[in-house]
């Protein structure tokens, strides 16, 4: 069994807490114990990791993944990828992330039926390196919705699967289900970065939903969804709907029943999207004059007011802001951090804890991932630097001087920094 240590460490530990001085000890995949006062803990033949003092924190947990996708324009960008390109694409996708950092991802889906499972089952199995997979289905979708990339007179694929009408929809669900997903996607409203039903358009039947959500359960998975209408929201809510993005456009009635179900729920409002399309996309042809007209400034504002009141009720927010477009390159998701605390009203501290604590509720791991305490995961990172006072230092892979996922130094830059600690005293 391995045992490594780690000495001198300032400790955030996910709670929401504030950090506190300590060594940690790791033996196994698992922290074996958690000490206020350095120098008390005894650990003879462990591998000793001195921290001097910097930010040991848990791992991260996208809350949002698309692992599959990559520097897509249009949604058709993901059809075009040749099966075979977009498994590399994908096991790419998945190292750069731990890379970054995050040590789990919760799928929001993914773009071909079986990208996020084998990639997965090839990192469960240590032969792939990557986060810790909750693999996704495609989105499900209707004629018209988002993913419908098809035209009368040509056929297109996108990332979405199409299925109209409840039969059709189980079909689907339960196909998803054989091929080994952990969560199904569903699309309830439009977007307006899509081609046809505008993100206030509640496009998916109740009837569609609530048997999308029934197969999902009968095989035991989560369900997450696509949900940018009030209406849908709504609809979202009454069927029992596990994870609901967007939401911007929720009214008053669709936020309270978010407090109502938020021991249920959890919600993310994807905010790398929309802000990197409205002051970053010129670059991939989304100007300033189009963000605007498609209401992206607009998504903005009301996804303020609608996650500032959220936060005070105090539902569970997910990171992840749709990384993986051209606007939102993969290994970028750290930026959500101080998205919400710039654009959201959240804390520094909040809002690493929605991307550590809380995405350990998400992957179904509550009380085992997320946080460091006695008997948890040990999904660590020790950061360069206090990431309560500088945000933007969690998107910047040289920051991370150690990287532990299940108990294993995936990186380990401290013996460097040490030895560059003693050249500098001798």
């Amino acid at each position: 069994m391995n045992r490594v240590i780690f000495r001198n460490a300032m400790v955030w530990d996910g709670s929401g807490a504030d950090a506190f001085p300590g060594d940690v000890l790791v033996e196994g995949s698992r922290i074996r114990s958690v000490t206020r006062t350095p120098g008390q803990l005894v650990a003879d033949g462990a591998q000793s990791i001195d921290c001097q003092g910097r930010t040991l924190m848990p791992g991260l947990v996208e809350g949002h993944a698309h692992i599959s996708f990559g520097g897509a324009v249009n949604d058709s960008d993901l059809g075009n990828i040749p099966p075979e390109e977009h498994v590399l694409l994908t096991m790419r996708n998945a190292k750069t992330l731990l890379d970054h950092g995050f040590t789990s991802a919760y799928s929001a889906a993914t773009s071909k039926l079986r990208l996020d499972v084998v990639i997965r089952n090839e990192i469960e199995a240590g032969r792939l390196p990557g986060p810790r997979i909750r693999a996704g289905s495609p989105e499900i979708t209707v004629t018209g919705g988002l993913g419908d990339e098809r035209k009368q007179h040509m056929y297109y694929e996108s990332f979405g699967m199409i299925a109209d009408g409840p039969e059709e929809i189980a079909r689907a669900v339960r196909l998803c289900c054989r091929e080994g997903v952990d969560n199904i996607k569903i699309n309830i409203s439009g977007d307006d970065l899509g081609p046809k039903a505008g993100g206030g358009a509640t496009v998916m039947r109740e009837d569609e939903v609530r048997m999308a959500v029934a197969v999902a359960r009968d095989f035991g998975k989560k369900i997450n969804c696509h949900a940018r209408a009030a209406e849908s929201v709504k609809r979202a809510v009454r069927c029992g709907v596990d994870v609901i993005y967007h939401c911007e456009s929720a009214d008053e009635e669709a936020i309270d029943m978010l407090e109502s179900a938020k021991d249920r729920i959890f919600v993310g409002p994807a905010i790398g999207i929309i802000y990197a399309t409205l002051h970053e996309g010129e670059p991939f042809g989304f100007t300033r004059e189009f963000a605007l007209n498609i209401g992206m400034q607009r998504v903005l504002d009301t996804s303020r007011a609608v996650y500032q009141e959220l936060r005070k009720r105090g539902v569970r927010v997910l990171i992840g802001g749709d990384y993986g477009f051209a606007q939102t390159p993969q290994g970028q998701n750290g930026r959500d951090l101080k998205h919400f605390v710039d654009l959201l009203g959240y804390s520094p501290s909040e809002a690493l804890v929605c991307g550590t604590r809380i995405g350990g509720e998400v992957m179904g791991l509550k009380g085992e991932l997320g946080e460091v305490k006695d008997g948890y995961i040990a999904d660590l990172l020790l950061v360069d630097g206090d990431p309560l006072q500088d945000l933007d230092m969690m998107v910047h892979e040289k920051n991370l001087l150690v990287i532990m996922k299940d108990g294993a130094l995936y990186k380990d830059s401290s013996a460097v920094l040490s030895r560059s600690q003693g050249a500098v005293a001798a």
